[in-house]
């Protein structure tokens, strides 16, 4: 039987493994986008039409995170460009897939960190790496630069993504074209000696 002594030292122990958790996990606001058996049949129509990747489930194993910006200016345009199922328009797009565009996360210009898919749900915003990628998508534009606000936001969500998986790249959109393509269209991020930084995002890589 625990002595008052020993309740008190595990309570402390219980309380400080709870504010360690919490400090790690920055505050993200749910905000899911449509997720209906049409856009998961077109996920996996995806995976495997676009990967060579046959599953029952559109889910990813994560292992690299994708920066992107919206060219928009609000959360609210942004939720409404990927909440439809299919693309509309877009014949650039639509021709690979009639699956809409999309991404795990999105923040906003005062930090605000939105989540519109779980972060291993399959999402479609990078070619080639859309198997392995997580998404986060920045109100802005090349206008609009990202926010302080947003930066720290980007650095506190990339580090406690990288705590939860085993992610091994952190780049932007436009880097995509540097990892080598395998055929079916998927793109090798093993054995590449690319691992690039964010502008402006002072995020060690350990």
């Amino acid at each position: 039987m625990l002595d008052l002594y020993d309740e008190i030292f595990l309570l402390f122990v219980h309380c400080l493994f709870v504010t360690v958790l919490f400090a790690q996990s920055p505050k993200i606001v749910q905000k899911p986008i449509t997720w209906n058996q049409e856009r998961i049949q077109l996920s996996l129509d995806y995976l495997k039409n676009r990967h060579g990747l046959s599953q029952a489930a559109p889910t990813i194993q994560p292992k690299m995170v994708v920066v992107h910006w919206t060219a928009n200016n609000s959360v609210k345009a942004t939720f409404n460009t990927f909440n439809p199922v299919k693309l509309p328009g877009r014949p650039e797009l639509t021709k690979a897939s009639p699956l809409n565009v999309s991404s795990q996360f999105v923040i906003d210009r005062d930090g605000t960190i939105y989540q519109f898919l779980p972060d291993t749900i399959f999402a479609r915003h990078t070619i080639g790496l859309n198997y392995c990628a997580i998404g986060i998508e920045n109100i802005g534009s090349r206008q609009n630069p990202l926010t302080d606000a947003q930066l720290k936001a980007n650095e506190e969500l990339i580090r406690y993504l990288r705590k939860k998986h085993a992610i091994e790249y952190v780049i932007g959109h436009h880097e995509y074209q540097r990892f080598k393509k395998l055929p079916g269209g998927r793109k090798l991020i093993l054995n590449i000696s690319l691992v690039k930084m964010i502008p402006g995002i002072n995020l060690c890589m350990r």
